[in-house]
């Protein structure tokens, strides 16, 4: 069974915020997420998106190519996967397989398994196919920002991908750990007889601190953890913190994990403001995001 994006008309009769507010437990948090999004809407924040790559990885792709799209979103923080993802689920699919299978015979089936999202080795062949021409493109115009390749991308990719509505609506892909991917490894491929190509992941830095810095009020919707999550909110530290931000996550707090730490905790840190409007929702955001952005899509 292949693995399907999630599209907007799948979502336009869920009326979560209406539905869940009241309920209780994390019900009434995917509520007050729906509510807090759409006051960073209406006050025009300028909006960070951040996610992992095994969002892309699932259906949420289409969620976040249709908020692309739509131009909900200001500025996107991922990691390299996600690029990855997208650029191969152009024109690949992944497969609906289980948490629980016999990976030594999908090993040699030469099949990749993310939780129970199956990716055939065919997969990152065709990425190569892709890269190397799109770094080609690149090479010698001095030090390449993770940016610069995202956009690059997405003048590439079809109407399905994120990275393509980024490129046509001018909404910058900042990936700061580009090189941690399946990118990264076909770069030192193409360094072997490109020596003197370089991403140089500092050159995105002044742009996207303007981003924080010139927003008149900025919010945050923060799926997952990791280094996409402390950019945004590192970066936002510069203007005194979000005054919007909404964390959807499954790790705990209680190691000190950054990808666990709760809106609350971002506030001692000055990364979000102390009368900021915020909510954890503590949940897979396969399950949440899809509740959170549905009422949305109708206004």
């Amino acid at each position: 069974m292949e693995i399907n994006d999630l599209k907007a008309g799948d979502l336009v009769k869920l009326d979560a915020e209406g539905m869940l507010l009241n309920s209780g437990f994390q019900a009434t948090n995917i509520g007050k997420a729906t509510a807090i999004i759409r006051k960073m809407k209406k006050e025009n924040a300028t909006l960070f998106l951040t996610f992992t790559s095994n969002m892309i990885a699932s259906g949420l792709r289409g969620l976040v190519t249709e908020l692309c799209k739509r131009k909900f979103v200001d500025v996107i923080i991922t990691a390299g996967g996600s690029i990855d993802h997208d650029i191969i689920k152009s024109e690949k699919k992944y497969l609906l397989g289980d948490f629980v299978m016999n990976d030594a015979e999908l090993h040699k089936k030469q099949i990749n398994r993310i939780g129970n999202i199956l990716v055939p080795n065919e997969c990152y062949q065709h990425l190569e196919g892709f890269m190397m021409p799109l770094f080609k493109e690149l090479n010698g115009k001095g030090a390449v920002a993770p940016s610069e390749i995202a956009r690059k991308a997405g003048e590439k990719t079809g109407e399905d991908s994120f990275l393509h509505w980024c490129t046509k609506n001018n909404i910058p892909v900042y990936s700061p750990g580009i090189t941690d991917s399946a990118i990264g490894l076909q770069t030192y491929f193409f360094k072997q007889q490109n020596k003197d190509f370089m991403i140089d992941v500092t050159k995105d830095m002044e742009e996207l601190a303007q981003h924080a810095l010139n927003a008149e009020k900025s919010g945050g919707i923060v799926l997952g953890g990791g280094i996409s999550k402390h950019h945004a909110i590192g970066v936002n530290l510069l203007r005194g913190g979000f005054d919007y931000a909404v964390y959807v996550t499954t790790s705990s707090p209680w190691d000190g994990s950054l990808s666990g730490a709760r809106t609350t905790e971002g506030i001692s840190w000055g990364k979000i403001k102390e009368e900021a409007n915020h909510v954890t929702v503590d949940c897979d955001a396969s399950i949440a995001f899809p509740l959170i952005i549905a009422p949305l899509l109708r206004d």
